[in-house]
């Protein structure tokens, strides 16, 4: 049996699983990992998520502080690698031995080896300069005074030299003291160690965060293997009741757990990541951890058959590997409650998912529910307003009237419609009539002239109002009706006292009907009668009732071609009026004494659309008789 040498035994020591770069790294996707919980506390608005949230947020405490006891550990095993390196022929894994190294690449024992040299050579060098310079001292003290100077010029370029050996030592001794301490990737041992605490005192924790350095107490970790934790199972939760939120607040509620689904998600992955990262460490410390106990079998085996002196060198190496699998333990055992904290951690999120989605099925069933009955409420609404329709274009065979019933069929359906909507989008009835009630007192403010001319636009279509083709006058303008809109009315002008259009066009509001100032004119519907009168001088000496009678006679004889139309037209207003003020349509002749004379008044009536004819025809008539009475060349 061969006896073990220490090289051996080191061989089979502990070594850091991770590099320097590769510790913080992995504190960054650790420290990353544990600002989720912000998030998370955003998305949970559910007792059920509060719940889920403070296990999650005790889980990821411990977490933390298990990945900074771990990076800790590592970095132990960093330093104790650096000290095996830099023992001559003594290799750690890990860390390469002079001779190891490629060709052309030192390593740090390679640099620190060469430094050792350089600070040995220059103590030889410091220590030979020094013995000369002080045999030169003392010969100098007994010399003749002819080799003074020269002895004199020696101990100054001695002292110089001196003094640049030691200059090279500080420098050399410095490179050394950085280069002890550094680890395998050249960066500081003791820099890292500082790093770390101080990511762990900043933290970000919405608890007070642990102690830095402080190891979890046993059972800390119990949520993860406890079975009876009441979030390891799903959580019954009822679905939040739907019955006083509205289709907008539906919707919204479905966008909003779609959404807390996904951070859901985005939060299982990077605990899936994280759980990766510590799984390949922790393969890494299996391996190692096998690899000692594999070489402590040996070492086991060779103790039975092994003589005094070989006996105590097992020993010692046993008392190594003791050591290994105390480092190794002291990064194994929290990676190993890390490993099962995620674990639980994962399962409260594929709780919470769960819980997530029976709230969105059952916020999509009532949301599909409320959209089917508004449409089938929509539907009905419109049936009843095709009915409507047809109704009125069946019963109802006045064109003015039909217009008038399908008008508010329109205003009514539409009215109808838009309640409908607003109570299947608004969450309560009291929110909806305050939101009415701003809008209503919104719009009475700003479109109040608007509003009193759709109002007047009703009145305008009464039983007196008016429509198109009606020949109205407001104010001094006198036209025909062209247009009847919900706010505007628009005529054709007529000439100041004819009846032919001027070609243009005026826009009145329908708010008209509420002035005072300027009064609205117009005929009885289907009535075209007017009123004429005609002032003519009786000469003096003439027989007053004769020249009545023959006016009156010539006047009925003009009318004769247009009389039974204004027979009817007149009995149509006496019965829209349901009075006689229309009168008799007979012409009427009036004598009145004035200062001048006898003046004979003429009214008359006539039909609009032939005016003009009538208004010649009596005109010609009327003339015919007063030349009988003003014969020509008779003095008048």
């Amino acid at each position: 049996m061969g006896a073990l040498t220490m090289g051996a035994v080191a061989l089979a020591a502990a070594s850091a699983p991770m590099s320097s770069q590769q510790v913080i790294q992995w504190l960054d996707q650790t420290i990353d990992w544990y600002r989720t919980l912000a998030v998370q506390q955003q998305a949970a608005n559910e007792p059920s998520d509060m719940l889920i949230l403070y296990e999650n947020r005790q889980i990821a405490n411990q977490v933390t502080a298990f990945a900074f006891d771990v990076a800790r550990a590592n970095a132990d095993l960093l330093a104790k690698d650096l000290a095996g390196a830099s023992a001559p022929g003594v290799a750690t894994p890990g860390v390469a031995t002079p001779g190891a190294a490629a060709p052309g690449a030192a390593s740090p024992a390679d640099a620190a080896s060469s430094l050792t040299q350089v600070e040995r050579k220059l103590d030889a060098q410091t220590l030979n300069v020094q013995t000369e310079l002080d045999s030169n001292r003392a010969r100098l003290k007994t010399a003749p005074p002819k080799t003074r100077p020269a002895l004199q010029a020696r101990i100054t370029e001695l002292n110089d030299e001196l003094d640049l050996v030691n200059t090279k030592k500080s420098i050399i001794a410095s490179m050394s003291r950085f280069q002890k301490g550094s680890d395998a990737t050249g960066s500081p041992a003791g820099a890292l160690r500082a790093q770390i605490d101080a990511m762990a005192v900043a933290l970000p924790a919405s608890e007070p965060p642990a102690t830095p350095g402080a190891t979890a107490a046993p059972g800390a970790h119990a949520p993860a293997a406890n079975s009876s934790n009441p979030l390891a199972t799903s959580v019954p939760v009822a679905a939040p009741s739907a019955s006083r939120f509205g289709l907008w607040d539906l919707a919204a509620e479905v966008l909003r757990l779609s959404e807390k689904k996904s951070t859901v998600d985005s939060v299982a992955q990077r605990t899936a990541a994280l759980q990766a990262t510590i799984g390949a460490t922790r393969e890494r410390l299996i391996d190692q951890l096998r690899a000692l106990s594999a070489r402590g079998d040996a070492l086991a085996a060779e103790a039975d058959t092994a003589d005094r002196d070989t006996l105590e060198n097992v020993h010692g190496q046993f008392d190594v590997l003791a050591a290994g699998f105390k480092d190794l333990s002291a990064m194994f055992v929290p990676l190993s409650k890390e490993r099962l904290l995620l674990d639980q951690y994962r399962r409260n999120l594929d709780n919470w998912r769960g819980v997530i989605d029976s709230q969105t099925h059952a916020a999509l069933k009532t949301l599909g529910l409320r959209v089917g009955i508004l449409a089938i409420i929509l539907a009905v609404v419109f049936a009843l307003a095709e009915l409507w329709r047809r109704t009125v274009l069946r019963y109802v065979q006045d064109t003015r009237r039909r217009y008038q019933f399908m008008l508010l069929r329109r205003i009514a359906i539409s009215g109808l419609v838009l309640i409908i909507i607003g109570f299947a989008f608004a969450s309560e009835l009291g929110s909806i009539v305050t939101f009415a009630g701003l809008i209503t007192a919104g719009l009475a403010v700003a479109m109040q002239s608007v509003l009193v001319s759709i109002v007047g636009y009703f009145f305008l279509i009464g039983k007196y109002g008016i429509r198109v083709g009606d020949r109205v006058q407001i104010g001094e303008v006198s036209g025909e009706v062209i247009e009847l809109g919900l706010v505007r009315m628009y005529l054709m002008e007529f000439g100041r006292g004819s009846s032919w259009p001027t070609g243009r066009v005026v826009a009145f509001a329908n708010s008209v009907v509420f002035q005072v100032s300027s009064g609205l004119f117009k005929q009885i519907p289907g009535v075209n009668v007017a009123w004429r009168e005609i002032t003519l001088s009786v000469p003096p000496g003439a027989d007053y009732l004769a020249v009545k009678e023959q006016l009156n006679a010539a006047v009925i004889e003009a009318l004769e071609d247009y009389r039974g139309e204004i027979e009817r037209q007149t009995h149509e207003i006496q019965r829209a009026t349901l009075s006689n003020s229309g009168g008799e349509p007979l012409p009427t002749v009036q004598l009145i004494y004035a200062a001048g004379g006898v003046e004979a008044h003429v009214r008359y009536p006539v039909h609009s659309q032939h005016a003009a004819e009538i208004d010649e025809r009596v005109s010609r008539a009327l003339a015919q008789v007063m030349s009988q009475l003003h014969p020509p060349g008779a003095a008048t």
